[in-house]
């Protein structure tokens, strides 16, 4: 996270004696990223964090692969992904590398019984439908319809809807999310160019803070395990904490598009990037205002990598037949481009009011079980007249 930011008491000096108002310890714990050189925070516990009563049990979650060398295009109808009352148990694979796992989540319910930390990997929420609260040992934020929630691995959190219908787009990285390097000057401020400015981030506010000690049911994720542990102190029990490594969220709706004269290449659209992959927000904007510009898309080739688009909400006119919660994945090795007739039908429009998710990946993905099941099956065929 590019920003400094705390919440509640903390010590005036790191590493140095800090006690309540009854003179017990409070027991600072480092949440840093990338050994001890990535973006960190210090966090103050009324309780030693390490309190593991018992292990549970340990199942695998690894998602199925039905295709582990792919060449196909595919269109995913991702609205069939059956709701599940489980957070967890509503999340699908979908598309997986050494890198990355994408997929879809409906879960009705929210998250009451366990708490959750993803030990692998920094998960990417979008909110494509529903509201709640994104509770976490550093604070909450309050989500909505259009909104990322960058939660750093090993972050403990329950996530609270308002109602029971949800869905979400999430992508797992092995990788720290970042903002941009291009969009920022080398003492980590966004820069004017950028599509986005640090008063546009959500922060986490009300630190709610519990010094209960019982029994607290941690579900950790790692190595495509899932580990059920027994803490003996409630995990919320940070008074206090300062630093760069913290839960956030970003609007699409404030993502502010690049727009030229003629087209603009996909990387103006941008919004985080990764050591191995890019997310990026297309958003409505004005088309390209060169007397003879065509809005849609040029044909081009995924040398270098896999494209992954999920189709959020408008008018999609580079393609035909396009519905919400729709995935289409175009592989590396073949072209892609605008469907038959999309060229011709978007010359001379001002604007776009499309809303979509894109992901490119730098390895090839493969495709599980669970994307076979919601596969059209055709898509591959859409370019032929």
């Amino acid at each position: 996270m590019p920003i400094y930011h705390k919440l509640g008491e903390i010590p005036k000096k790191r590493h140095t004696i800090f006690k309540s108002k009854n003179g017990n310890f409070y027991y600072e714990q480092l949440f840093g990223t990338e050994g001890f050189i990535g973006m960190d925070s210090l966090l103050y516990h009324t309780h030693r964090p390490t309190q593991v009563k018992e292990i549970l049990k340990s199942y695998s979650v690894a998602p199925k692969i039905s295709i582990d060398k792919n060449i196909k295009s595919l269109l995913l109808k991702g609205f069939e992904v059956k709701p599940n009352e489980d957070y967890l148990e509503s999340r699908k694979t979908l598309l997986i590398n050494s890198d990355c796992a994408i997929g879809l989540a409906a879960p009705t319910k929210s998250q009451i019984n366990y708490f959750y930390k993803n030990a692998d990997a920094d998960e990417l929420l979008f909110i494509h439908k529903g509201k709640g609260v994104l509770k976490t040992f550093m604070g909450n934020i309050p989500f909505e319809y259009g909104d990322y929630l960058i939660i750093p691995r090993g972050m403990i959190y329950q996530i609270n809807f308002e109602s029971s219908d949800n869905r979400l787009l999430f992508c797992e990285s092995h990788a720290p999310y970042y903002t941009p390097k291009r969009y920022k000057n080398s003492q980590g401020q966004l820069l004017e160019h950028s599509p986005f400015c640090e008063r546009d981030y959500k922060l986490p506010t009300q630190l709610e803070t519990y010094d209960e000690k019982g029994d607290f049911v941690i579900k950790i994720k790692k190595e495509g395990m899932m580990h059920e542990f027994l803490y003996a102190t409630h995990p919320f029990d940070v008074v206090g904490w300062d630093g760069y490594n913290f839960p956030w969220g970003f609007s699409i709706h404030n993502f502010e598009p690049i727009t030229g004269r003629l087209h603009q290449p996909p990387p103006v659209h941008q919004t985080f990037e990764t050591a191995n992959f890019v997310v990026c927000s297309f958003c409505p904007r004005m088309y390209d205002y060169h007397p003879l510009s065509i809005p849609a898309p040029y044909n081009h080739s995924n040398i270098d990598s896999d494209e992954v688009l999920y189709y959020v909400a408008g008018d999609f006119m580079s393609r035909n037949n396009i519905k919400q919660g729709h995935i289409t994945l175009h592989p590396k090795g073949i072209p892609h481009g605008p469907a038959p007739g999309a060229m011709e039908r978007s010359i001379g429009h001002k604007e776009t009011q499309e809303l979509a998710v894109m992901i490119d990946t730098f390895k090839p993905l493969m495709v599980t079980e669970e994307a076979i099941a919601i596969d059209d099956g055709k898509y591959y065929k859409s370019w032929v007249d």
